[in-house]
């Protein structure tokens, strides 16, 4: 084998490699981490078989669906491309021009919230919940045309008169943290109306400390 093919065997495994840890990862991305061209990455993707993002992501999610058991279909947010009940998942948004403010291109709030949102419900196996309490922080401004990564994790789960669910969630746009909250989530069932109050704009459980 000559050295130009070893060398190219050795990129062709680091993509390889780099796909597995995070699927997520763009043609752009592979090529500034490897410091080569689009066009090679391109090149290697196609003979190494792996598909382009947005076929990955698309995959990726087909495999999630019938999971979710706590929203219907049209209610979620972005798109679920993992997801274990009761444990964690990631879902995706491809942020565009009709999600913005208009002067200065930035994402509105409530578009990440709600990926957040529909995320830490879907994570659950009760067949519906509300959010009875969420504690958030927006860490950077998200643009136009940014892919927002939500990652979840189930921390906790307590019968406190009701069942409650703990549920941590961070946003990334590639590597950036952009978002974080923590959500206590509430089963829904008959009288839960009675154990919420309005404070702050925000819903939160009476009595919940």
């Amino acid at each position: 084998m000559g050295k130009r093919q070893a060398q190219k065997e050795i990129r062709r495994k680091a993509v390889l490699d780099l796909v597995r840890e995070d699927p997520f990862m763009t043609d752009e991305d592979l090529a500034e981490t490897l410091n080569v061209s689009v066009p090679t990455v391109r090149l290697d993707r196609a003979e190494l078989s792996i598909p382009e993002l947005r076929e990955r992501i698309r995959l990726l999610a087909a495999q999630t669906r019938g999971k979710v058991r706590s929203l219907a279909g049209g209610e979620i947010v972005g798109e679920i491309v993992e997801l274990e009940l009761n444990s964690g998942g990631v879902s995706i948004l491809e942020t565009d021009d009709g999600m913005v403010f208009e002067k200065t291109q930035v994402v509105r709030g409530h578009f990440i919230y709600a990926l957040a949102e529909s995320l830490a419900i879907a994570v659950i196996t009760e067949d519906a919940a509300l959010v009875g309490f969420a504690n958030i922080k927006y860490a950077v401004p998200v643009f136009a045309g940014s892919r927002l990564i939500a990652r979840c994790e189930l921390r906790d789960i307590k019968v406190i008169g009701e069942k409650r669910f703990f549920v941590w969630v961070k946003i990334y746009v590639k590597k950036t943290e952009v978002f974080r909250g923590k959500f206590i989530l509430v089963a829904l069932g008959d009288g839960l109306a009675e154990d919420f109050a309005v404070v702050g704009g925000g819903a939160e459980l009476l009595g919940s400390g």
